[in-house]
């Protein structure tokens, strides 16, 4: 007899870094960058890569987010990426500012499963989805680029204003607190929390669901045109300010 939370039957195909499994037309995207699925260029880009693929797909009804291990990201890899030279650094802030464009529009439902720890970028990419559902745990939360010295890239700044109310976007990226799911800065972030051994087949579920929606790509580009208009003309112009004010 089968768990009440089970998925069931998966296709699943390991790639590097990124985890592909497949369950009646939704496809499960697992970080899978050990100890804490911190990001650095080469996660960005593979997950560039697997959104790419995911939108391309006819078989591709609706994506989730989630991460392997106690982490759904712990953001910015801080031993990799200061390590970068000039133009790999300008290589990461355009390749960030790209897949989050990717991701932010895609044209299918999108939910994280956040699993565990979701800091800096990792809660940025939880928020550039259509729905966040969380693991109930002590882990953190926070967008906590300003404790770290990293500041923030201009589509995830983009995504941070469209999606949070102005009050909690000021005092969450200002003051880089972290928190747990249950905590009531995390009610301006999470959508629903749920028990862990549940997580994935509620946001399957959940995708699924959101996947009949006949026009859900049309009111989605509706709703988020004015972002993503605003991203994809910095990506075009080659403008982040960060590429000449933080380098």
């Amino acid at each position: 007899m089968s768990h009440p939370c089970s998925l069931g039957t998966i296709a699943r195909v390991v790639m590097p870094l990124v985890d592909v499994s497949i369950q009646d037309g939704v496809w499960l995207l697992s970080v899978d960058r050990p100890p804490a699925n911190a990001i650095d260029l080469t996660l960005v880009q593979a997950l560039h890569e697997r959104l790419g693929e995911a939108e391309r797909s006819p078989d591709c009804s609706a994506v989730v987010l989630t991460g392997t291990g106690e982490a759904f990201s712990a953001g910015i890899d801080v031993k990799v990426v200061p390590t970068y030279d000039a133009a790999t650094l300008a290589d990461m802030i355009r390749s960030v500012n790209r897949m989050v464009e990717r991701l932010y529009g895609l044209p299918k439902p999108t939910v994280a499963a956040i699993n565990g720890h979701a800091l800096g970028g990792g809660l940025v990419v939880a928020l550039a989805c259509d729905a966040r559902f969380a693991a109930a745990g002590s882990y953190r939360l926070g967008l906590t680029e300003v404790s770290a010295g990293i500041p923030f890239p201009a589509a995830p700044m983009i995504v941070v204003r469209s999606e949070l109310d102005a009050t909690s976007a000021r005092l969450l990226t200002l003051s880089g607190a972290v928190f747990a799911p249950a905590d009531p800065p995390a009610r301006a972030l999470i959508d629903r929390i749920v028990a862990p051994e549940c997580l994935l087949p509620e946001v399957v579920q959940h995708a699924s669901g959101l996947a009949r929606g006949i026009a859900y790509a049309a009111v989605k580009r509706q709703l988020r045109a004015p972002a993503l208009s605003e991203m994809r003309a910095m990506i075009e112009r080659d403008a982040d300010p960060l590429l000449s004010g933080w380098l």
